[in-house]
């Protein structure tokens, strides 16, 4: 078995029907399938070129597939090549700690629905599980559902990282009583490219349902893509929210910093020009001229210590009528 067939998966199914397998070791046709059934085969890896060719011109579709899928990266794309769709779309990898991307690929027609994907592992387990136990409708509708049951989990896990983002990167209530230090902001501030990441990819799906939403193609039932729209602009404002949510608290962190920082500053401001009227006196007796006639005084040492603090009180006494502090 050659490595497109390793990495390669087929499912077929109707109401009454299931059969998966691996991919066989030989080009695949359209006639394989029964008249009513659907076919999901799923591939891992987007570096078999030839082996896509060969599957293309088995299932007897356009070979302008066969460019699209060996063109560079493609940016959101939904392109409708005579009876079948092309869809391409960058999918967030919520498994790694930086958030990852890949690269994904659907084309679907009225009976197969072949999805490719840039790396290994997905998060469509729960509906091969639904497909074999002939849970809810899925065996009952076509690839346009089976397509929307895809991306409908890809949201759904979106929204399960964004949940589990917020629940444990920061709580607001927590943050206003902790020290503004570099590494909080630092958190913060990979917290926020992490929903922007979110946000990047959950724009990018809505984008994709709207298309489908307007498209002309009677063997898309548009209700679906609907549905999954306003899914995704409900998330992206729970983000933009959230977003919002964690710029307000590092100003208001930063305000809080900026707010000690000019107590302390004025505590020392008030401390040095208490100080200066006391430092001018020392200085003043602290010339050693030869003549001062305060010197031969005997008492003139006590008189300028009760001179220095009625200065003292009288400095202090000001700055707390003009409630300095």
């Amino acid at each position: 078995m050659n490595a497109f067939a390793q990495n390669t998966s087929v499912i077929h199914y109707q109401k009454g029907l299931y059969d998966t397998h691996p991919f066989p070791d030989q080009v695949y046709a359209r006639e394989k399938l029964a008249n009513s059934a659907v076919c999901w085969i799923n591939t891992y890896g987007l570096h078999f070129q030839e082996e896509f060719a060969h599957l293309i011109k088995g299932l007897t579709w356009d070979d302008f597939l066969i460019k699209l899928l060996g063109a560079p990266e493609h940016a959101n794309k939904l392109l409708h090549v005579d009876q079948t769709l092309f869809v391409s779309i960058r999918i967030l990898k919520t498994d790694q700690k930086s958030l990852g991307s890949e690269q994904m690929y659907f084309m679907f027609d009225h009976q197969i629905l072949w999805s490719i994907q840039e790396k290994k592992g997905d998060y469509f387990g729960w509906i091969r599980e639904r497909i074999e136990h002939d849970r809810g409708v899925v065996r009952k509708q076509g690839t346009d559902y089976l397509f929307y049951l895809i991306l409908e989990s890809i949201v759904e896990n979106y929204k399960a990282t964004f949940r589990k983002l917020t629940q444990k990167e920061w709580d607001m209530s927590r943050l206003l009583h902790t020290e503004p230090t570099t590494e909080v902001m630092l958190r913060l501030e990979k917290s926020k490219k992490k929903l922007i990441k979110i946000k990047r990819a959950g724009t990018s799906l809505r984008e994709i349902c709207l298309k489908l939403e307007s498209i002309d193609n009677h063997q898309v039932h548009k209700k679906y893509f609907a549905e999954l729209k306003e899914q995704c602009a409900i998330l992206l404002s729970e983000i933009d929210f959230e977003i919002q949510e964690i710029e307000s608290s590092v100003n208001l962190m930063y305000s809080l910093q900026s707010q000690k920082l000019n107590e302390v500053m004025k505590t020392l401001t008030i401390f040095s020009v208490t100080f200066i009227p006391l430092t001018f006196l020392a200085g003043v007796y602290g010339m050693n001229f030869k003549y001062m006639p305060e010197l031969s005084s005997p008492n003139g040492y006590y008189i300028i210590l009760g001179i220095m603090a009625v200065t003292f009180i009288g400095v202090l006494s000001y700055f707390k009528s003009k409630k300095w502090f």
